[in-house]
């Protein structure tokens, strides 16, 4: 995979990802690839409003080993966030040097990345993923105080998304196009300098 740099930041002593640092009604933890973790993941996958646009309504067995070798891995970590007690969101917080977003901005050494997906759809559409977004950003930065900007990259065409990016303080770096969407890089920087 190539890169905009010119010379590639150096990570191989670069950490896999940080479980975010949540507080207050939310908690963070690693997601396991089997029991209720598994089938929690597995049934969110399969609602319309997460496949729409994750398009991963895979077997049970895929999204075990999707799981698992996320967790053998140094590139993605899954994780479950929790909200006063009920699982809320899957998350994959990864390292962008290590992911194909690497190809399509000048990123970091330690820059890091998430993918969010709001379990139950009767949850959506009533703040709560602006505030998860603001509390994850906030949460990776103060995991890796060596980070300098978390970014995301969702479908232009989720509006709901992309209006609860900005609203976390997530700010527009211009349209990318990947192999399955074109999307919006939106990045969180730590200072106005971290951005691009």
């Amino acid at each position: 995979m190539t890169s905009l740099h010119q010379d590639a930041p150096d990570t191989t002593t670069v950490p896999g990802p940080p479980l975010p640092r949540l507080g207050g009604r939310w908690t963070a933890r690693v997601a396991r690839s089997h029991g209720a973790d598994l089938d929690l993941v597995h049934g969110w996958m399969q609602s319309p409003h997460i496949d729409a646009f994750w398009h991963q309504a895979w077997p049970r067995e895929r999204w075990e080993e999707e799981i698992a070798g996320h967790l053998a891995g140094d590139a993605i970590l899954p994780v479950l966030v929790v909200l006063d007690g009920e699982a809320f969101a899957y998350v994959e917080v990864y390292r962008v040097a290590r992911d194909r977003l690497a190809a399509h901005y000048p990123y970091g050494a330690r820059d890091l990345g998430l993918h969010i997906a709001i379990g139950e759809q009767r949850r959506t559409g009533r703040g709560l993923g602006r505030e998860l977004l603001g509390v994850l950003a906030d949460g990776l930065l103060a995991a890796d105080p060596d980070c300098p900007r978390v970014v995301a990259e969702p479908d232009i065409t989720n509006a709901p998304s992309l209006r609860a990016f900005a609203a976390a303080g997530f700010r527009d770096a211009g349209e990318i196009v990947l192999p399955d969407k074109r999307a919006a890089l939106l990045i969180r920087p730590r200072t106005d300098a971290d951005m691009l």
